[in-house]
């Protein structure tokens, strides 16, 4: 499996449906001479819901599309009909991408397994017709309540690559070439540095069981602090239980294997302490050319830390040693665990807080969530509609704090879209 056209960051904005309004109606048809209310309920927005999809492998598909809206509710119609309520948007992302928040940086989910869904975002809930809102004093309503509105927001999405097995190592060390030889895999192989320009997954198989290697381009000194290509997919190699260190022992680029070895340990380190206490394997390949086995004897003297293989890409050499010792060290290393859900969406639950300031013409503004829900229920040229309101302005002490901030008999109180004058 290559990843082609890979991309691994990138943000969206995503957006629930708003709920859909109430409305206002009377029975009238013929027969009933003093119809009743019959106004039906608006239909809740549609959810927003991120889903594992094994099939992709990449974030490509979010380079032209970012923003994703879900259905609207309907509007409620007569007869108590419920109005419709919005489809719900499923926006589906490859295996290892975390979801956080682009604003505070809050972390989400971690999509892990195929098939994993998670709501991220509540549609709005639809308002209520006028029907819902008789009482025995109250017999016919001319008001309903609005659907309740969604807020636009921006995520960023991260993709963290998910292998068993993580190939690391110079440019231009065979890791491509060995990827291809052990799995089905089929990389872009050429003689020059920085030909893998992105993450290649492939599927090993020994016997009756598999697991995924993944060739991790451009490590080269000073990765960690964003050289070369190395600092983008460092990242990668996060979720890996096992590196395979893959080290050019021939040294025919003139560089000195055991210093290699080093340098990339050293920039793992520099990046996470994590990463540096990795189990890893040591691969020496291009042991078939000429110089090969003397760097062998002296780097198997130098190095004792790791477990060291001898291959050749190229020729396959060595091939069913590695794949055999790959799979008996990944039988005794604990299975990745995706980081846990600690539950985050965006519901937005709507409290009775509010706050109280003047503007520059000194009229009193009245805000906050509670403001929010006066919004949807009340009718400004209703007057059970307004009563509604000035008992819900009493109860929740919006009056008696309008009286502490100084307000009195004439001065002019903004609450939403309602503005007044002031009683006493």
């Amino acid at each position: 499996m290559i990843l082609e056209n890979f991309l691994d960051k990138e943000s969206l904005i995503i957006k629930s449906g708003d709920g859909g309004d109430g409305i206002t109606s009377f029975i009238r048809y013929k027969g009933v001479t003093a119809g009743g209310p019959d106004g039906g309920d608006g239909g809740n927005g549609g959810n927003v819901y991120f889903i594992g999809d094994r099939h992709k492998t990449s974030l490509i598909d979010f380079r032209y599309k970012h923003k994703f809206v879900a259905e609207n509710g309907g509007k409620g119609d007569t007869k108590n009909c419920h109005g419709k309520n919005g489809e719900d948007l499923y926006i589906p992302v490859p295996l290892g991408t975390v979801i956080t928040d682009a604003e505070t940086g809050a972390f989400i989910c971690d999509i892990f397994y195929d098939g994993q869904t998670r709501l991220v975002m509540s549609g709005g809930k639809g308002g209520k017709g006028n029907a819902k809102f008789t009482t025995s004093r109250r017999h016919c309503p001319h008001f309903a309540q609005k659907g309740e509105k969604t807020e636009v927001k921006r995520v960023n999405l991260e993709l963290k690559v998910i292998a068993d097995v993580g190939l690391i190592g110079f440019p231009n060390v065979g890791k491509s070439t060995l990827l291809s030889k052990i799995s089905s895999a089929k990389p872009k192989i050429a003689n020059y540095h920085f030909t893998t320009l992105s993450p290649n997954l492939g599927v090993v198989r020994y016997y009756d069981d598999t697991f995924v290697a993944a060739d991790i381009p451009g490590l080269i000194e000073g990765a960690a602090d964003g050289l070369g290509l190395g600092h983008e997919f460092l990242r990668h190699i996060e979720r890996t239980r096992l590196l395979c260190h893959v080290v050019d022992i021939s040294g025919v680029e003139g560089r000195n294997p055991i210093d290699d070895y080093k340098t990339i340990n050293a920039e793992l380190k520099n990046y996470s302490k994590k990463l540096s206490n990795l189990n890893q394997i040591i691969v020496l390949n291009k042991c078939d050319l000429f110089g090969a086995e003397e760097n062998i004897k002296e780097f198997k003297k130098r190095v004792k830390k790791y477990k060291i293989i001898t291959v050749s890409a190229l020729t396959g050499e060595g091939k069913e040693e590695l794949i055999k010792t790959i799979y008996n060290c990944l039988k005794e290393i604990p299975a990745y665990e995706p980081k846990q859900d600690e539950g985050f969406t965006y519901d937005k639950v709507y409290s009775d807080s509010f706050e109280i300031f003047r503007d520059e013409d000194g009229a009193f503004i009245v805000d906050g969530d509670l403001v929010k829900t006066l919004s949807r229920n009340v009718v400004i040229n209703d007057m059970d509609s307004l009563a509604y309101l000035q008992k819900i302005l009493r109860q929740k002490g919006v009056i008696k704090k309008l009286r502490e901030e100084g307000c009195k008999d004439g001065d002019t109180v903004v609450i939403g879209n309602i503005e007044f004058d002031f009683v006493d």
